[in-house]
């Protein structure tokens, strides 16, 4: 049997919660990954033996954490981290690469953070589950996108069930009404010329305090999802259409195609002619 177990998922623009790379490896001894930052949130489960994790805390001072089996580690994005099988008993791990609008909520609620990066279940039985999904998802990489998707969620499901003693509650539904509301005005207007202000008044609160609770929730300012969001749209319409750029920008909010071109990029990398290509020569 193979040592490591890599796959890649094909991203369908899942936007509450989304999955990216996941695996398997059994490690050589002394290891090692990085130092490297990650776009999104990469959690490690440690099956057997040992290793060490480095990551920078919130003050930018890398912490030092030794890791066993039933242990596991959670790297944040932007956060730059480097880890290294023991050299005596390497580890084997599972891992999960994911993100979306509620990934920032749910892992608060699990008590991880950047300062407490360090993964140790209270309930066993929990934590199987929690490790059952995630092998589910290594071995069955030619399942549907969505399949996977109903998978990740358990998965989450069962992280914050295994460490958190008291059960789930709706913490905080003001603000999930205030962030609901948001959204949903988004999805129905997100191809009109709307602003911060806009969504704001919507939700019947200022910009400043709705800027705030919103990114307290997502992980995002209200303009950074707002792009995101239509971006994500115009991947669809290139994908699937004809449409030309130009009519592309006009159907997400952007009738300057010029500026259109220049947001696209400043989220993929490349202009939306070259991602078109690109995507159709994958095809």
């Amino acid at each position: 049997m193979d040592n490591i177990i890599f796959s890649i998922f094909p991203n369908e623009n899942f936007i509450d919660l989304c999955l990216y790379q996941f695996g398997w490896e059994k490690c050589r001894p002394a290891h090692s990954f990085g130092p490297v930052a990650r776009n999104h949130y990469l959690f490690h489960y440690v099956i057997s033996g040992t290793g060490t994790l480095m990551a920078e805390d919130s003050h930018k001072v890398t912490k030092t954490y030794q890791l066993k089996p039933q242990q596991g580690f959670m790297i944040f994005p932007g956060q730059t981290t480097m880890y290294v099988a023991s050299k005596d008993c390497p580890w084997e791990y599972i891992w999960l690469e994911f993100d979306g609008l509620r990934v920032k909520e749910a892992i608060e609620v699990a008590g991880l953070s950047i300062n407490n990066p360090i993964y140790r279940s209270h309930f066993n039985d929990m934590q199987n589950d929690m490790l059952n999904e995630m092998n589910y998802i290594v071995q069955h990489k030619e399942c549907p996108p969505f399949h996977l998707i109903g998978h990740l969620y358990l998965f989450l499901d069962y992280l914050i069930r295994s460490v958190t003693h008291t059960s789930l509650q709706c913490h905080n539904k003001l603000r999930d009404f205030y962030l609901k509301e948001a959204i949903s005005y988004i999805e129905l207007n997100f191809q009109n010329d709307i602003s911060i202000e806009d969504i704001a008044e919507n939700c019947g609160l200022n910009r400043s305090y709705f800027g705030k609770i919103f990114k307290d929730a997502v992980g995002q300012s209200p303009q950074e999802f707002l792009i995101n969001y239509r971006m994500i749209k115009a991947t669809e319409l290139l994908r699937l259409t004809q449409l030309s750029i130009q009519e592309i920008g006009n159907a997400v909010g952007y009738p300057n195609a010029l500026h259109f071109s220049r947001a696209f990029k400043n989220v993929y990398g490349v202009s939306p002619r070259v991602w078109r290509i690109e995507k159709c020569a994958i095809k």
